[in-house]
């Protein structure tokens, strides 16, 4: 039996003409959204939601987006922050309308049983995408139902010539419930892909955090995929709590403050791994990310400096692996990084904006999980705690 459904497919091609991408971004709260939406004077074949899940008109903006844009691909999350030019907002929707002249879209969604799902919904996404021409993959997943590491290695082991970013949904610092937005409909359980075909549409993608590493290297003696039982044949909650000392009484919403740094084998690159949730019973941790037997973690603390020169590297990196002038920029950051930085969230924002110019819209949110590689040639993969950045130019 299918552990999951292919629930919709969306195609949207078009003739190609001499203009290139046009994007209108916006900020949308519950008394602006009419006039916001009707001030949109391009034809957009697509729109990018990213939606606090406190906004409490979603499905009549969605309803409205409908009405007046019937042919348009629409698609988005819930999140932890929506990030619009350089502003950091909630209770809001960061839309951005897209207007692609040379590129064609083609969206997937699929509905997953459990995250035992999320490697084979990742292999289909893939599958389902791959065209010879196909130039890049968009992934948003719900959040909380989804085990990224698995989806990314499903996705990625089909398509290994394919750059792929994206993010998990969010749910604030509240990890209760976190949606995707397919078209009219806003869904749980979902995992949605929007592949980009041609060759006129260059892609920049990085993902760097600036979190620094202390105490002991511990091995992990006890895991099952994302949960970590034992850390040298220790509770692994008991030994976590002994590190956050008064601050294990917040647990799992402090976990986002004291990241892990897992690295596999001694030559591979460390990535970061964030907290989920917590087992008094069973005393182990559930991570966004799949913690291997075998791997070596240790905790990881912020440096505020060091995340915003962090975002910073991630934009030179983005701006970088495409020559030409990018028309949007899609940040990806991860809540952690907000609950760390809070006043001096959008200082990271801001930081990007001035690397990538003003030309590129920039739009975002901020999320429990980030996909991407680390840098050019790079494969992708799940992140944590990191600033991830897609620039996209059409030429």
């Amino acid at each position: 039996m299918k552990c999951f459904i292919n629930t919709t497919k969306n195609v949207y091609s078009h003739i190609q003409l001499p203009q290139n991408m046009k994007t209108v971004q916006l900020s949308i709260t519950d008394k602006n959204y009419k006039d916001a939406l009707s001030s949109i004077e391009i034809n957009p074949n697509l729109f990018l939601l990213f939606i606090s899940p406190d906004f409490s008109k979603s499905q009549s903006v969605l309803d409205t987006i409908n009405e007046h844009f019937p042919k348009a691909i629409i698609m988005g999350c819930s999140t932890a922050g929506e990030i619009s030019d350089v502003n950091v907002s909630d209770n809001s929707i960061a839309l951005t309308a897209i207007h692609l002249e040379k590129t064609r879209l083609k969206k997937v969604a699929f509905t997953i049983k459990d995250k035992d799902c999320s490697e084979t919904a990742g292999k289909d996404i893939a599958k389902e995408l791959y065209e010879d021409d196909l130039s890049h993959i968009l992934i948003l997943s719900d959040g909380l139902n989804v085990n990224g590491a698995d989806l990314v290695t499903g996705l990625k082991g089909e398509v290994p010539n394919v750059t792929i970013t994206g993010g998990l949904a969010a749910d604030g610092a509240n990890f209760n419930k976190t949606f995707v937005v397919d078209g009219n409909n806003i869904l749980d359980k979902t995992i949605l892909g929007l592949g980009f075909y041609g060759d006129s549409l260059k892609v920049g993608c990085s993902s760097k955090g600036g979190w620094d590493s202390f105490g002991i290297e511990r091995l992990v003696t006890k895991s099952d995929k994302n949960v970590l039982y034992e850390l040298d044949g220790k509770p692994a909650l008991e030994i976590y709590k002994s590190f956050l000392g008064a601050q294990a009484a917040n647990l799992p919403s402090s976990g986002l403050l004291f990241p892990l740094s897992l690295r596999t084998t001694e030559d591979s690159k460390p990535v970061v791994r964030t907290i989920l949730g917590v087992s008094e019973e069973d005393q182990s941790l559930t991570f966004a990310g799949n913690i291997p037997q075998g791997a070596y973690v240790r905790l990881m603390k912020a440096n505020i400096d060091r995340l915003i020169l962090g975002a910073e590297d991630s934009a030179h990196m983005a701006k970088n692996e495409i020559k030409e002038e990018s028309q949007l920029a899609i940040l990806i950051s991860c809540v952690g990084r907000r609950l760390v930085l809070k006043q001096l969230v959008e200082e990271e924002i801001e930081v990007v904006k001035e690397v990538v110019g003003e030309t590129p819209s920039i739009t975002g949110f901020y999320s429990y999980g980030e996909i991407a590689p680390f840098g050019e040639f790079s494969p992708c993969e799940l992140h944590n705690q990191t600033m991830t950045i897609t620039t996209l130019a059409e030429c």
